[in-house]
């Protein structure tokens, strides 16, 4: 059974009378790319704030390397590194200069650290330019390089690729993948650039309005996005009833906005077309298709899922 790096139970959060996160039942398997998916508001930053230890949970428990403790979490921490926003990096001080500042008020042993971490940041060449002039991409892998520096198990990163340019995406995107590949390094990411989440994640947590909705692996939702059939038409609940009781679908979903997709029947389109026409039920539309991650998120906060 897979050790489990960071579990939440109930884990709520409430300003004032608003509850922004609400009752989440989170659970990151050790050596996992976890992909927190969810519109901007949803959540996301508040959930890895408390990870963190940068805001206090409301009501609920955090479990982290099986410390539930506040002594057993205080330890546990040491094991994680957060990038929740960029850290506020000395402008006038070279990439060395502020992670050697930051090294040494947080009492990490062993100068080597901030060479290293430079290293895996692709950062050693930056010599002695300041961070006022790095670009966003930079400021990004210096405040990676910052996450990086006590080694850690886990690592929690809020929108880290927010405002990076395509190249930019792809640089850090491969970076991560070489930590979580070469030295197991478990990490929870969130991000609204969802199409990068699908080349990332292992798997996914679907957050909407402070509520897990849904948490799965990266092959589940493979196996729920496979190709479909997808229908627009005039009457939707009476185009489903017709799938279901005379052509005996089951394994089909009623969008928003009068579409169906389908994940029977793709060997016979003009079955289903004939069948709908002779209900007296206009066909608008009928298009092959596979779903991808954001056609997944936004029918699990507004569809609904038959079979």
């Amino acid at each position: 059974m897979a050790e489990n790096v960071l579990v939440t139970r109930g884990l709520t959060k409430r300003y004032g009378g608003k509850t922004v996160v609400d009752s989440v039942d989170l659970t990151l398997p050790k050596g996992e790319i976890y992909g927190l998916v969810g519109r901007n508001g949803a959540g996301k930053t508040t959930i890895i704030r408390m990870a963190a230890a940068q805001t206090v949970p409301s009501a609920g428990e955090i479990e982290l390397f099986g410390e539930t403790t506040p002594k057993g979490l205080q330890a546990a921490r040491s094991r994680t590194g957060a990038m929740v926003e960029i850290p506020s990096f000395y402008p006038y001080l070279t990439a060395r200069e502020n992670l050697e500042y930051y090294r040494r008020q947080r009492g990490i042993a062993g100068a080597h650290v901030v060479e290293d971490a430079l290293e895996q940041v692709n950062l050693t060449d930056t010599g002695k330019k300041k961070f006022k002039t790095f670009s966003l991409g930079m400021k990004q892998r210096l405040g990676l390089a910052l996450a990086l520096m006590d080694r850690p198990d886990l690592l929690l990163l809020d929108e880290p690729i927010n405002g990076l340019d395509p190249e930019g995406i792809v640089e850090f995107r491969n970076l991560l993948l070489e930590l979580n590949r070469q030295y197991q390094t478990t990490i929870l990411i969130s991000s609204h650039i969802l199409s990068e989440l699908q080349s990332l994640a292992t798997c996914y947590g679907f957050i909407d309005k402070g509520r897990l909705l849904e948490q799965l692996s990266a092959a589940e939702l493979a196996e729920k996005c496979r190709d479909c059939l997808e229908l627009k038409v005039d009457d939707a609940p009476r185009a489903a009833a017709l799938l279901e009781r005379e052509l005996g679908f089951r394994d089909f979903e009623v969008l928003p906005g009068g579409a169906i997709r389908l994940y029977q029947g793709l060997e016979a389109p003009e079955k289903i077309t004939a069948a709908l026409m002779g209900r007296g039920i206009a066909l608008y539309g009928l298009e092959h298709r596979g779903a991808n991650l954001e056609d997944y998120f936004l029918n699990l906060i507004g569809g609904v899922r038959h079979g």
